[in-house]
């Protein structure tokens, strides 16, 4: 009796296959060394800033995957709608060829923009997105008529045979704008149009990479994780339970912001602009998975709080509709900074006293001064000085204390300590240095 694959080792630990899968689709992983990789990007009710977002990737960079010349990858060949240099149904037949089962190599469909119900616009003999024309039956004294493809249909017949679908963006990863409440398209994501019972030719479920736009760097590198997968060089990569690259779309954008600390300390920002903390003005950053802050727009730089943007949730399942109106204070914010603020200004301060304390040289404490020209630090006040004491005490505790004990530390100044003459070198020693010189020049 035949046997299956353990889904956990598929998996890499992840969620598991369901073992309804057929056999065939399991002892087909991995695809093993491939020279080539088709990529069918198809486009629903999308913007192109997908597209955008993409061709700004650095690490790895559209480029280096188009021309083959990353390490143990393939090279893509990319039939984008925008992007490629054919046109007409010389464009659409690799798909045709695809959908037929006539390519020589693997094929992974890649979905940009949110999935629209057909079926509504078909009503009036409308679409909402379609690419290419196919000949269909008319009537008897019509003949043959063509009409346009919708995007959608294009999905359902070339997903069962890719090696893997992926829906890039927030539009194709959750249904996005055009899916928000009261639209007359009826958008859902791929996910919602494919169903969760989907998995592609390598028993693969939709996966998912979002953002309004995504980071560019977010799609390539997990193109390229799940391109070492099927080379089998490497795991299946991890995702969640929704799809997502478990190592991108872990952690909140709070978790990785730089201005977190302020957060913390109970200080916000009251205007767009200000330094602090965003939340009070409409951030939905302690809830919204993404790692923009980390990674950055384009390059590795900007991002929305780097460039003084609030949150509004654009990765999110629930955008736009859950974080709708932007750029007001969420309901939950109200009640953390009132508790942050509450204990952020006992922590502010503590931490104020200990920056002081962090900012002075040992030697400064033992001799109270600062010997610096740019300003006046001031001088450690009595209170200063008793918190530090049980500090330190506290803090070296069950350790030694750095240096010698008490009273036998020596303390060195340079020579022009106000007040003091020959602190550092006094005039025996230069007199005695400067003796064994001459007596050695002599000889």
């Amino acid at each position: 009796m035949a046997t299956t694959e353990p889904a956990e080792k598929i998996r890499g630990g992840q969620p598991s296959i369901p073992e309804t899968e057929p056999q065939q689709k399991r002892e087909r992983l991995p695809l093993g060394p491939l020279q080539n990789i088709h990529v069918f990007w198809l486009a629903g009710m999308s913007c192109d800033g997908c597209s955008i977002a993409v061709t700004g990737a650095t690490n790895p960079g559209i480029e280096g995957l188009l021309l083959g010349i990353v390490p143990a990858m393939p090279k893509m060949l990319l039939h984008h709608p925008v992007l490629s240099v054919e046109a007409g149904a010389e464009f659409v037949q690799p798909f045709r060829d695809a959908v037929e089962g006539r390519l020589e190599d693997p094929y992974v469909v890649v979905f940009e923009g949110s999935v629209a119900d057909e079926r509504i616009a078909q009503r009036t003999g409308g679409y909402f997105s379609a690419m290419g024309m196919e000949a269909v039956s008319g009537e008897a004294d019509h003949g043959e008529v063509k009409h346009p493809v919708p995007t959608a249909t294009w999905l359902h017949r070339m997903a069962p045979g890719a090696a893997a679908t992926i829906a890039i963006g927030t539009c194709a990863t959750w249904g996005g704008v055009p899916s928000a409440e009261g639209n007359p398209t009826g958008s859902m994501s791929v996910m919602d149009a494919l169903g969760k019972d989907y998995r592609s030719a390598f028993g693969l479920p939709v996966i998912n990479v979002p953002g309004c736009a995504p980071i560019g760097d977010n799609f390539t590198d997990t193109v390229f994780a799940v391109l070492l997968f099927l080379q089998g060089l490497g795991p299946l990569p991890a995702f969640d339970e929704l799809g997502r690259p478990a190592w991108l779309f872990s952690n909140t954008v709070h978790q990785g912001c730089t201005r977190a600390g302020f957060y913390e300390e109970g200080t916000f920002a009251e205007n767009y602009g200000d330094p602090e903390c965003l939340v009070e003005i409409g951030c939905w950053g302690p809830v919204v998975n993404c790692n923009i802050v980390q990674r950055g727009a384009i390059n590795h730089m900007g991002g929305c709080m780097q460039a003084g943007g609030v949150c509004i949730g654009c990765t999110m399942p629930g955008f736009p509709d859950k974080f709708a109106p932007f750029y007001k204070t969420p309901p939950g914010a109200i009640v953390s900074t009132g508790l942050s603020r509450g204990v952020g200004s006992v922590v502010r301060r503590l931490r104020r006293m200990s920056n002081r304390e962090a900012n002075r040289e040992t030697r400064w404490d033992a001799l109270n001064e600062v010997p610096t020209g740019w300003g006046h630090p001031g001088s450690r006040t009595m209170m200063d000085r008793t918190i530090h004491y049980f500090y330190e005490r506290w803090q070296q505790m069950g350790s030694r204390r750095p240096g010698r004990r008490p009273g036998e530390e020596e303390r060195f100044w340079g020579v022009d300590r106000p007040g003091v003459q020959g602190d550092y070198l006094d005039d025996s020693v230069t007199r005695d240095v400067t003796d064994r010189n001459k007596h050695a020049g002599g000889h």
